[in-house]
């Protein structure tokens, strides 16, 4: 796909014009984060990942480090791959908020909207085979309706975003098991049923294909 081609799939050609590649060069459209942010966090991981793991906003370590997921949440999200035989390399990592919200709120709809073309745009361009939702915020953000996480935890969804499509599989956020001990089961399962189903990871190299579920 052309990146003309992309620009009226996402239906945002404002992000185009204020992205370079998947990186934001530059926004001011959420003032109250631009005086939280230290910098503009970007995805990471590769630029045609066939997973993408999709988290809320940036906390403080991210903030900090200019990455998402770093922190203690980071460490539980990096252990569950590699218990599905991936390393943080092999995936895409992203938020649906670029910018870290005042006291790590929740984003709010109006800056979940601002940068809606950027994610939009991200996803376009990566192309990934599967879309993992981590947490409340960007599962509700991505289905357009209320999400019970916990009890839709390894739920497989189309979500249709523009001119495209996408499978979602919902999880619960890996921050979750630092508090709710019998969450990390669950965590651990959803992840490596993603890779199952995204076809990456594991040992015999003969994933489960989309087509299966």
């Amino acid at each position: 796909m052309t990146g003309e081609e992309t620009d009226t799939a996402t239906g945002d050609a404002a992000a185009a014009d204020s992205m370079e590649g998947l990186a934001v060069r530059a926004c001011e459209r959420c003032p109250e984060l631009v005086e939280s942010r230290s910098q503009i966090v970007d995805g990471v991981g590769p630029a045609d990942a066939d997973l993408l793991f999709l988290g809320e906003a940036p906390g403080a370590n991210e903030d900090e480090e200019g990455e998402p997921f770093v922190g203690r949440s980071g460490s539980i999200l990096d252990d569950a791959l590699r218990d599905a035989g991936l390393a943080r390399v092999d995936v895409r990592i992203t938020n649906c908020v670029r910018c870290r919200p005042p006291e790590n709120r929740d984003p709010t709809s109006e800056e979940l909207a601002n940068c809606r073309g950027y994610l939009e745009r991200e996803l376009g361009l990566v192309d990934p085979a599967l879309v993992v939702t981590l947490g409340k915020v960007p599962s509700e953000h991505l289905l357009d309706r209320s999400v019970a996480v916990t009890k839709e935890a390894g739920d497989v969804v189309d979500v249709r975003l523009g001119e495209r499509s996408y499978r979602v599989v919902v999880s619960v956020h890996p921050a979750a098991t630092l508090y709710d001990g019998s969450q990390r089961e669950t965590f651990f399962e959803t992840i490596a049923r993603a890779a199952d189903i995204a076809g990456v990871g594991g040992d015999d190299g003969g994933q489960a294909g989309l087509d299966d579920f």
